[in-house]
C-alpha cells in the first residue's frame, strides 16, 4: 500500500523498515495530515486509516477501516481486519477528540452551565474510546522490537498548569485520558520492554476543532494541519522506552500532569 506519490522523508525510521502504522481518526485533519506524511516515508509499508467513513484513500493509498469510539464492537472488529492483513502493527497512533460539537456540546466557562449528557459525550470520545481502543489495539502491537501507542491529548488537560479555568469537561476527559496513558505505559513495558507510550499534545492546529477558538492564538503559534502531523511523528521517532508514560508537547517539551 504505497503513495502514489514519491517517498519524501525518513519519519517513524527508529521503529525500522517496512513498519506497519495504523491511524484512528484518520478523516480528521490532524489524523489525514499523519496519513499523508505518513505515506511519504521510506520507512512505512502499510498504512490503516480508521474512522467512521472507512474509506481508502486513493491518494495516500492507505486501508481504509470503519470504526467508532462509541461503539467497542466496531473497535474489535477493526482490530480483527488488520490482523488478517499483517502479522502485526508498529505504530497506533489515535487522533481523535472533541471540544464541542454542532449537538449543543459547548466548553463550559462556568460550573452552571455543566450538563450530564454534555459530559458524558465528551468522555467517550476523549477517554473511554482512545481506552478501548488499547484493549484491541495493543494486542497487535509488535513484541519483538520497537512499538508504539500514541494517543493525541492536550495542554489543557494538565491539572497543574490549569490556571484560567474553563472548560470543564474537555480538561477533566484530556486529564483522564493523561492518566489511562501512564497506566497503559506500564502493562505495555511488562509485555515488550522496547513499546513506547505516549500522549502527545499537536499545539493550536488550523482544524475545525479550534476553529472557534483561535483569535487569541500568538503569531507563529497557529499551526497548520501538515505541519503539526510532522512535528508530532517528529517526537514519537524520538522517544525511548524511558519516555513511556509521559505527556509531550509537539515540540517534544515534556508537559506536567
Amino acid at each position: 500500500m504505497l503513495s502514489k506519490e514519491p517517498k519524501k522523508n525518513l519519519l517513524l525510521q527508529s521503529f525500522g523498515d517496512s513498519i506497519n502504522v495504523a491511524v484512528i481518526g484518520a478523516n480528521g485533519g490532524i489524523g489525514q495530515a499523519l496519513v499523508e506524511q505518513l505515506s511519504l516515508s521510506y520507512c512505512v509499508e502499510n498504512i490503516f486509516s480508521l474512522s467512521r467513513e472507512g474509506n481508502d484513500d486513493q491518494v495516500f493509498n492507505s486501508k481504509g477501516i470503519q470504526i467508532d469510539l462509541e461503539d467497542e464492537t466496531t473497535i474489535a472488529d477493526a482490530a480483527s481486519a488488520i490482523r488478517k492483513t499483517v502479522h502485526a502493527l508498529d505504530v497506533v497512533f489515535v487522533a481523535t477528540g472533541i471540544l464541542y460539537s454542532h449537538n449543543n456540546i459547548l466548553p463550559e466557562k462556568s460550573w452552571k452551565t455543566l450538563d450530564c449528557g454534555s459530559m458524558e459525550a465528551v468522555f467517550r470520545i476523549n477517554t473511554i474510546g482512545p481506552a478501548l481502543v488499547a484493549k484491541h489495539f495493543l494486542p497487535l502491537l509488535s513484541v519483538k522490537k520497537r512499538s508504539a501507542l500514541a494517543i493525541l491529548t492536550a495542554k489543557v488537560g494538565s491539572i497543574s498548569d490549569n490556571f484560567l479555568g474553563g472548560w470543564y469537561s474537555y480538561r477533566a476527559s484530556k486529564a483522564a485520558l493523561n492518566m489511562i496513558i501512564r497506566t497503559l505505559s506500564i502493562e505495555m513495558a511488562r509485555r515488550n520492554a522496547d513499546a513506547v507510550c505516549v500522549g502527545l499534545h499537536p499545539g493550536t492546529v488550523d482544524t475545525n476543532l479550534s476553529k472557534p477558538y483561535q483569535r487569541g492564538v500568538e503569531p507563529g503559534k497557529l499551526f497548520s494541519s501538515k505541519k503539526s502531523a510532522k512535528y508530532l511523528l517528529q517526537v514519537l521517532d524520538s522517544m525511548s522506552p524511558k519516555n513511556s508514560g509521559f505527556i509531550y508537547s509537539w515540540d517534544g517539551v515534556e508537559l506536567p500532569f
